[in-house]
């Protein structure tokens, strides 16, 4: 199989990267990230690291997807789906928290590079795979 790289591997490469990146650290270091994001993340509530591994764990499986999207076009659709469901329930819970004054407005900010933005990103993207797998079955 030879690889095609296009605008979709890259930008689900690039995804992929920045996603994996954070699961890895939140797997590797669960207080060092909880305490030295930029986001803020202790405006959410005390620390526990069972939880921040277990959300590691969820942006490590986004990241495969994501990966697996960029190598293999076939699967974008419900690859590229199933990342933008989980990111955009994750931005919609801080959409929720910060709209009720759970956590401070700066959060509209903060979470802007690592929340919002990925959700931004995947959903349409998902919407132009499904668009694309629809368009080859007919």
């Amino acid at each position: 199989m030879t690889l095609r790289k296009d605008a979709w591997f890259w930008s689900l490469l690039l995804l992929a990267l920045l996603t994996a990146a954070n699961a890895v650290w939140m797997l590797a270091a669960p207080q060092h990230w909880y305490h030295d994001l930029p986001a803020a993340v202790p405006d959410t509530g005390p620390y526990n690291e069972h939880f921040v591994r277990d959300i590691g764990c969820a942006f490590a499986t986004i990241a495969i997807a994501l990966g697996w999207a960029a190598v293999r076009p076939y699967w974008r659709a419900p690859l590229l789906t199933v990342a933008a469901i989980f990111l955009s329930a994750h931005a919609g819970l801080h959409v929720f928290d910060t709209a009720r004054g759970f956590l401070d407005g700066d959060h509209w900010l903060l979470d802007l590079p690592g929340v919002y933005l990925p959700a931004l990103l995947t959903v349409p993207l998902a919407f132009l795979a499904l668009r694309a797998a629809h368009l080859r079955t007919i």
